[in-house]
């Protein structure tokens, strides 16, 4: 159900989680870390990998606690990176670095960048690994658009599904006025029932905690307690008066009626609602990419325990990383 107000993408961490689907021949080099399909991931790849990350102190703070367990984990992005690839030639999509930036900042919202990248190399996560997040983000979008998956991010489709939700985005605009007593609120009200549109004018009039200056729109569950029974019953450009002690006089409660956002101010949530269907789509078009490929893991870097990498004394995994990772705001690496 669409709200009014769209809650602000918060930091969390990556998961890089596995899920056994069966062992693997045994396909093993000392030289490779992992095998995606007829790819490889080679141990120099993942030294380097891992070193790269590590020219961050945060990062590497992070890591030091425990070093085996932030290879592998480096391990699982890499091996993540090779299944997006192929998913991507397999759907003909590409994402461009432009439209990454956008959507990182998009996520970021008003958020300082350096201090979301700092809170997120203190759990361990570099700002390349954000950078291609968000790229596999906008991957499954676009292999959802090329199966056909992905026709709610059409203006039309938008359109429709704004007339559907906007009752139910409607909230009540209203006002109240503090003045000193019965005959001064009567006519108060008088004046704003005559002329709604004057309401700020009056207002000003009456300065002070409780009085509000302009005309807000709330939810029901919004509105003040001792104010929701007349206005959820006023009728539109009506108002009632009402004693309360601790105002030090009488409250003057103006009720515009019932308001609902045009679509152009909506089109951002529909947009994004619109996006995590197709992402969705798009990350079970994935998920079959990689059933498809198979992943096999040297023993020397892990095995799976509980759908997670985790060290091991020897064996081959056929591995499939399941798709948990979640977006990220962040703002837009150097490059």
């Amino acid at each position: 159900m669409l709200k009014r107000r769209v809650p602000r993408v918060l930091v969390s961490g990556f998961l890089l989680t596995v899920a056994v689907t069966g062992l693997a021949a045994c396909r093993t080099s000392p030289n490779v870390a992992a095998y995606v399909g007829e790819s490889t991931v080679s141990v120099s790849e993942l030294d380097a990998a891992v070193a790269d990350r590590l020219t961050d102190e945060r990062v590497a703070a992070f890591a030091a606690t425990d070093e085996a367990g932030f290879t592998r984990r480096v391990l699982g992005l890499l091996v993540q990176q090779e299944v997006y690839a192929e998913a991507a030639e397999r759907y003909d999509v590409e994402v461009d670095n432009d439209d990454v930036r956008a959507r990182i900042e998009q996520l970021l919202g008003e958020d300082d960048p350096d201090e979301v990248y700092a809170q997120l190399a203190d759990q361990g996560i570099s700002r390349g690994d954000v950078f291609e997040n968000v790229r596999q983000l906008l991957t499954r979008e676009q292999i959802a658009e090329s199966d056909g998956q992905a026709e709610g991010l059409d203006v039309a489709a938008l359109q429709a599904r704004y007339e559907e939700t906007r009752e139910s985005l409607g909230e009540l605009s209203f006002g109240y006025i503090a003045v000193p007593d019965q005959p001064t609120a009567d006519s108060v009200l008088a004046q704003l029932t005559a002329n709604p549109a004057g309401y700020a004018a009056i207002a000003a009039q009456y300065p002070g905690e409780f009085t509000l200056p302009a005309l807000e729109s709330r939810t029901a569950e919004e509105l003040p307690s001792v104010l929701v029974e007349g206005i959820t019953g006023a009728a539109p450009n009506t108002g009632f008066t009402t004693p309360i002690p601790e105002t030090g006089g009488i409250v003057v409660t103006f009720v515009e009626g019932t308001v609902y956002p045009s679509f152009e101010e909506v089109r951002p949530q529909l947009e994004q609602e619109a996006s995590q269907a197709a992402e969705q789509a798009g990350t079970e078009l994935v998920a079959e990419v990689r059933r498809d490929l198979g992943v096999t893991v040297n023993p020397r870097f892990g095995v799976l325990e509980d759908a997670r990498l985790v060290p091991a004394d020897g064996g081959v995994v056929d591995i499939l990383e399941d798709e948990t990772e979640t977006e990220q705001p962040a703002g837009v690496p150097a490059e």
